[in-house]
């Protein structure tokens, strides 16, 4: 049975949500929730009949119901405040309250049997996920490379700029030899996700590859072997460890393929990917052009939400680095662009995270701040950037052993950023404010080796050198971080905002010498 409502069409037997040609991608779960909600749309169904149909009567908190409420309502465009879809009826219950036109299923054709109808390729990066083969023999492994395989789907969907195919379209070809370019076609996705499953003496060994549906080419592949002790933790880590690997991959391949387009077939999506970059660099040119590219996309797409949370983030770091030339332009641009990208998407956990480190750094709110931040990682947990605003933004509201925590959940998801560094500083900023100066030199160092042109490593040098009065090496940082600012100065520092937290830095730079 298919059910149609809206612009949805909702596929019991395939267990398939599709808003127009796209399939939505949601959990099991959130799938049961919403069938059961649509089947039983003539009545106010309790929280009791939820709980029964969806969990087998297991207990349940509140919470987690709400969760996967919330996140059904995500799937199909609602709200909790809208109630366009689903209505919340106090003390009663819920109701499915859309219209709803059912149809019958008719038999269709495999993926396979028909290349001429495929879809043509969306206008963001696309993936499929592959059923990883069982090479170990053992039926037990099936089970465990089918959820590991379902959990990397779940992941790379939470990343809002990436089309990832459902997992019901991805597995009928479990068990097939297949083609990736044909797939690719097929299901009208440029990246394919593939891999295998062994087991011997105890241990797993997951190989996966991440391949280029257009060309062929190969644009990951690694092994990741674990011992086999619990298989849900392993999974977790499994899919933690692929995530991290290839969603970076993706954008460096994305961002290559952007550099290497005509310019007068640059889309609003391509301008947004050769800001990137630039963006990354840190420095006054590199952030003018960051800001120049996002600005073109947004004149192609008015509405581009993460066109507008970069130029924002840009404004904001000339403000910190002292490249601003007017600082008062700058911040109310920072602030402007920011609400323009939570004006277009509030849901989007990199928006709400550029958000949150904007408004904490340029108004100074950090309570409102870190609830944005808690909702970008509760939105996406394997997002470096979700969790490294989270860090900054516990940095500036003065909690820094929860900036530490999320600083190392940053570098654990995607120890390959570009922008490691920052987080590595962060950390180290964080180390000094709880007077772990020693681990702060390490951090620093840390960042120095990323990225040996990033001055605000060298301040978190001499401030931690000079705790530890370590006076020649606090010096020579010190001397290091002049020869990027020369007039860097304590009030300068302080004038540039976010510093109201940061006693023990200030106090540091003081005792190397850095000028008042």
């Amino acid at each position: 049975m298919r059910y149609r409502f809206e612009e949805f069409a909702f596929d019991i037997d395939r267990r398939e949500l599709h808003r127009g040609a796209e399939v939505v991608s949601i959990t099991p779960q959130v799938f049961d929730l919403l069938e059961y909600l649509i089947r039983n749309r003539e009545r106010v169904v309790s929280k009791d009949d939820l709980i029964n149909a969806v969990w087998n009567g297991r207990i349940v908190s509140d919470a987690a119901l709400t969760t996967r409420l919330n996140a059904v309502r995500a799937a199909i465009g609602d709200t909790g405040e809208e109630q366009r879809l689903i209505k919340t009826l106090p003390r009663k219950g819920f109701r499915f309250v859309g219209q709803v036109r059912e149809a019958p299923e008719v038999a269709g054709q495999n993926p396979g049997d028909a290349p001429e109808s495929a879809p043509a390729l969306p206008d963001r990066p696309s993936i499929a996920v592959l059923p990883f083969e069982n090479m170990s023999g053992d039926p037990e492994q099936e089970y465990f490379a089918d959820g590991m395989v379902e959990e990397i789907i779940t992941a790379l969907s939470r990343f809002k700029w990436l089309f990832v195919i459902a997992r019901n379209s991805s597995f009928t070809y479990k068990g097939k030899a297949v083609n990736v370019k044909q797939v690719g076609h097929e299901l009208g996705v440029r990246y394919i996700l593939e891999g295998s499953v062994r087991n011997a003496a105890g241990k797993v060994r997951i190989a996966g590859q991440l391949i280029d549906a257009v060309t062929g080419a190969h644009i990951w592949a690694d092994r990741i072997e674990r011992d086999l002790t619990d298989v849900f933790a392993l999974q977790d880590e499994v899919t933690v460890a692929v995530v991290s690997a290839i969603e970076p991959k993706l954008v460096q391949t994305e961002i290559a393929m952007a550099a290497r387009r005509r310019p007068e077939n640059l889309t609003a999506y391509d301008f947004y990917l050769r800001a990137l970059p630039q963006s990354y660099l840190a420095t006054r040119e590199g952030l003018a052009d960051a800001i120049r590219l996002a600005h073109r996309a947004l004149e192609l797409h008015s509405r581009f939400g993460g066109a507008a949370a970069l130029a924002g983030l840009c404004h904001m770091r000339n403000v910190l680095f002292g490249y601003a030339g007017d600082p008062q332009f700058d911040r109310r641009e920072a602030v402007r662009l920011s609400r323009l990208a939570l004006s277009v998407d509030d849901s989007d956990p990199d928006t709400l995270a550029a958000a949150a480190v904007i408004s904490a750094f340029m108004i100074g709110d950090c309570e409102s701040e870190i609830e944005m931040a808690d909702r970008a990682v509760a939105l996406n947990p394997n997002s470096f950037g979700a969790w490294s605003a989270r860090g900054w933004v516990c940095r500036a509201a003065g909690l820094p052993q929860e900036a530490v925590q999320s600083f190392e959940r940053a570098i654990r998801v995607n120890p390959i950023d570009p922008l490691l560094h920052s987080s590595f500083v962060g950390m180290g900023i964080a180390l000094i404010e709880l007077r772990r100066f020693d681990e702060a030199i390490v951090a620093a160092k840390k960042a120095q080796r990323q990225k040996s042109s990033y001055w605000p490593a060298y301040c978190c040098l001499a401030s931690a050198f000079a705790h530890r009065a370590r006076e020649a090496e606090a010096r020579e940082a010190l001397a290091r971080l002049l020869e990027f600012d020369p007039a860097f100065t304590i009030s300068a520092f302080i004038a540039r905002g976010g510093q109201s937290n940061a006693k023990l830095l200030i106090e540091g730079l003081r005792k190397a010498g850095l000028p008042e």
